[in-house]
């Protein structure tokens, strides 16, 4: 078994997931940077110990030029889920275009600097197919110019987890050592008898509070077709702009950052039927973030439901990065062997 203390340092860390799986599979976070105030909170509640500097990653010269803002340290890995929207299919899919595409070269900045031994990087999975590819062939360049040898695999929380989302994600990894990337191996599926059900990740009714509930009564705009579309329980919906989607097989349709903003894909659920009407209401951010794998996530008071939707769809899924996690360590590890 390695025991070696591996280090991480974390970029767009948003509210901690990445650093948190690092931290399940052993690995010591010395740094993580996020400018978000709202992420900031909610991440400094949940993980007191950790180095956490609020400040905006690409104002790079805070860090590697006098005078220096924030210490950062060197790491062995680098993590980042860098800004999605710039590729996602639910934006617009502006790339290198968008301001926030442009954010990946920040991340060679802290690259060039550090030279960490192995990187992980996390976005939608339309990233490798966005601009015919170009985009991928380009993040794949920068990484292989800087002496990195790039593994990538889409994966899917449900088909690698217990968790019943559908929630495709690429994942990026780089290793500056051969012997490491010939090592590392991405996790293998589970199967779908170990898939727990949605069910599961519900809080108990007496812990909702009403207003979850009076956004989708018959005063809601569509309300007779809502109505009429959901009829099971245990089982999650999307209201999507004009019709609703059941969504089967056990699933919790990917989560995403607009959920309760009055987008149009809000998971929704049957509650009850009194006396012949429907109460239904959507998931709670604490449901939301049960579903990426967080365990008893502490809620920062007076922060709105908004932000905190955004929190758990800008999130990655816990248990699978842990598995991935644990892949870089074992391979990191080979170095030692040698």
């Amino acid at each position: 078994m390695n025991n070696t203390k591996y280090t991480v340092g974390g970029l767009f860390s948003g509210v901690g997931g990445i650093e948190k799986a690092f931290q399940d599979a052993k690995f010591d976070i010395l740094w993580s940077i996020e400018s978000d105030p709202h992420c900031c909170r909610t991440y400094r509640l949940n993980f007191p110990s950790h180095n956490l500097i609020e400040n905006d990653v690409s104002d790079t010269a805070n860090y590697f030029n006098k005078p220096i803002k924030h210490k950062i340290n060197k790491v062995d890995v680098l993590v980042a889920g860098f800004p999605c929207q710039a590729f996602s299919i639910a934006g617009y899919r502006k790339g290198f275009s968008d301001d926030r595409g442009n954010l990946f070269f920040a991340i060679t900045k802290f690259i060039d600097q550090i030279k960490p031994k192995a990187i992980l990087l996390e976005n939608v999975k339309n990233l490798e197919t966005h601009n015919k590819g170009e985009t991928f062939r380009t993040i794949k360049y920068e990484l292989e110019k800087r002496g990195y040898m790039v593994l990538h695999k889409i994966m899917n929380t449900c088909d690698y987890t217990a968790i019943p989302q559908n929630r495709e994600r690429i994942f990026i990894i780089g290793f500056r050592d051969k012997k490491n990337s010939d090592a590392f191996k991405f996790p293998k599926k589970v199967s779908k008898e170990k898939r727990k059900l949605i069910k599961d990740f519900f809080e108990a009714e007496a812990q909702v509070d009403t207003s979850f509930c009076k956004q989708y009564d018959k005063t809601f705009y569509e309300a007779k077709k809502l109505h009429a579309g959901i009829k099971l329980k245990d089982t999650l919906y999307q209201w999507r702009r004009v019709d609703v989607r059941e969504n089967k097989n056990n699933m919790c349709p990917a989560l995403t950052a607009n959920m309760g903003t009055g987008g149009h894909n809000v998971p929704l659920r049957l509650v009850k039927v009194i006396k012949g009407i429907k109460i239904i209401r959507k998931l709670t951010p604490r449901e939301c973030f049960s579903f990426q794998g967080f365990k008893n996530i502490k809620i920062p008071k007076n922060i709105s439901n908004a932000q905190l939707y955004k929190q758990a769809g800008n999130s990655v899924t816990i248990p699978l990065v842990t598995k991935i996690a644990k892949s870089i360590k074992k391979a990191l590890a080979t170095s030692r062997k040698s």
